[in-house]
Parts: C-alpha cells; structure tokens; sequence
C-alpha cells in the first residue's frame, strides 16, 4: 500500500526558509514520478515542482530559482527546499506521486498523480 507523509510545514516570515520532506512508503520513489502541489484557501491545486525517475525537474514559474525538488532514494524521501519565501506561497503544501509515465506538459497536473500524502501547511507573513 502506497502511503506519503509530509511534514516540515511552519510559519516563516518573508525572505525565510523552509524545508518540507515527503517519507514514502509501500514503493521504490526512484520508479515514480513524484511532484509537490500547494493549495491556497479559495484557489485550485497547483503543481509546484516534479521530478522523475531520470532526476529531471520541472517547475511551476512563480517557483523558479527559488524553490528546489530533490529525492534521496535511500532513505525514499522527497525533498522541497523553499528558499526566499514570499507571503503568496502560504498554502497546504501536497506531495504527490504516479507511476504513470508523464509527458513533459502533464508533470504538473494534479490529475495525473494518484498518490496522494496529507499536506502540510506553509505559512509566509510579511
């Protein structure tokens, strides 16, 4: 059974650092595609970052260069260092993972993930 928990979610004033990790269970990480999603009160899921099993990455643009997606395999562990943090990222914070093979416009699509952990709120005051 496929189970992904999150945690690593806090406050954080803006400029600030956070670091959330997705521990995976049930399944090899390295064989799936797993991404990040937040979801914001009042707004859509939104796919923040993914990475495949090749090690590519692909970014939402509010995100890039400051936020980075890693995974440690030994340890099955998906990693979302949030650098530079800015107040409209405050969201519940999702990862997610799929074993179907993404096509490359599709790594951002909630609707593509079937696994699904928690969440874990993030929060950036001004």
């Amino acid at each position: 059974q496929v189970q992904l928990v999150e945690s690593g979610g806090g406050s954080v004033q803006s400029g600030g650092s956070l670091r959330l990790s997705c521990a995976a269970y049930g399944y090899t990480i390295s064989s799936y595609y797993m991404g990040w999603f937040r979801q914001a009160p009042g707004k859509e899921r939104e796919g923040v970052a993914s990475i495949d099993s090749d090690g590519s990455t692909t970014y939402a643009d509010s995100v890039k260069g400051r936020f980075t997606i890693s995974q440690d395999n030994a340890k099955n562990t998906l990693f979302l260092q949030m650098d530079s943090l800015k107040p409209d990222d405050t969201a519940m914070y999702y990862c997610a993972a799929t074993q179907i093979r993404l096509p490359a416009f599709g790594r951002l699509l909630s609707a593509l993930y079937q696994y699904w952990g928690q969440g874990t709120q993030v929060t950036v005051s001004s």
